[in-house]
């Protein structure tokens, strides 16, 4: 489908100069760093999305009063793009992402996207900011996407905002993880929940990872990488970790994920895996 939504480009008058840009992809770290871009839309009631642009990267201007400031109405996706060996640049199944947001924006009370105006605004900001794309084969790195959206109407009282906000940032990154992918320790967190039933658990909203960080740290201070999870309601069965979902490997072969009861986010790595799994005769 064609996208409804357009975006002008306004390129950036102070780009960083090449070398620099050069040094930061040799060693990007992660989310540290952003491209010279980003894209922006905005939502009102009456007139929908509308506005798209994508210009210079810096600051939003933002009521104090504004929605999400008080009443944490947002929402937000990550994604990357990779550098292939022809020199084209792709993404792994943003129609997904696209998918999710929407689940994640009826669950908040924020206007849905259309999935052609999602994968629009990122086209347009990788195309802006290609050259921050990392090389082909250069080890783990990517550009990481952050598609974003949240309430920026200014008003105190608990409704939905008649204003939204959208944008998409990028920053080229390598593995998550120091050192690239490895084995991890993980810390089982049984005095911290990280949604409950009928919660915001399957929303990618920055409340869960907010709420997440208290166990993650508790982890942290006893040696291990991330925090596992239990359920909120008896305590006795894993949900998910602190960042990402979890599976297990059974003895048997079997492959063993959390079932998405509301509580989980739907992971499109998790989606991915369980049907190459079903795929391959894995039995998940």
């Amino acid at each position: 489908m064609t996208a409804e939504l357009t975006f002008t480009t306004t390129r950036s008058d102070a780009p960083l100069p090449d070398a620099d840009r050069e040094a930061v992809l040799a060693d990007p770290g992660f989310g540290s760093t952003f491209t010279d871009h980003m894209a922006l839309a905005t939502w009102t009631k009456g007139e929908g999305w509308h506005d798209g642009q994508v210009r210079a990267f810096g600051p939003l201007q933002i009521s104090p009063a504004a929605a999400v400031l008080h009443y944490a109405q947002e929402i937000f996706e990550g994604l990357k793009a990779y550098r292939h060996e022809d020199g084209s640049v792709w993404t792994f199944r943003p129609e997904k992402n696209a998918e999710r947001l929407n689940a994640s924006a009826r669950r908040m009370v924020l206007p849905e996207l259309p999935a052609e105006d999602f994968v629009e605004s990122l086209r347009v900001l990788v195309e802006a900011d290609e050259a921050w794309v990392p090389a082909f084969g250069d080890g783990e790195k990517s550009l990481y996407l952050r598609p974003f959206m949240f309430g920026s109407a200014a008003f105190l009282g608990l409704r939905p905002s008649t204003r939204v906000r959208y944008s998409v940032i990028a920053s080229p990154a390598e593995s998550i993880f120091v050192g690239g992918p490895k084995p991890i320790t993980l810390w089982i967190s049984e005095g911290y929940a990280r949604a409950g039933a009928g919660g915001t658990g399957a929303a990618k909203c920055g409340g869960n990872y907010a709420s997440a960080l208290a166990g993650q740290i508790e982890g942290s201070a006893n040696g291990c990488d991330q925090a596992v999870f239990l359920d909120s309601a008896t305590h006795t069965k894993v949900d998910e970790l602190g960042g990402m979902n979890v599976f297990f490997v059974m003895r048997d072969g079997t492959l063993v994920t959390p079932e998405l009861t509301g509580t989980i986010l739907p992971g499109i790595t998790r989606m991915s895996v369980l049907e190459l799994a079903h795929e391959f005769g894995l039995r998940p």
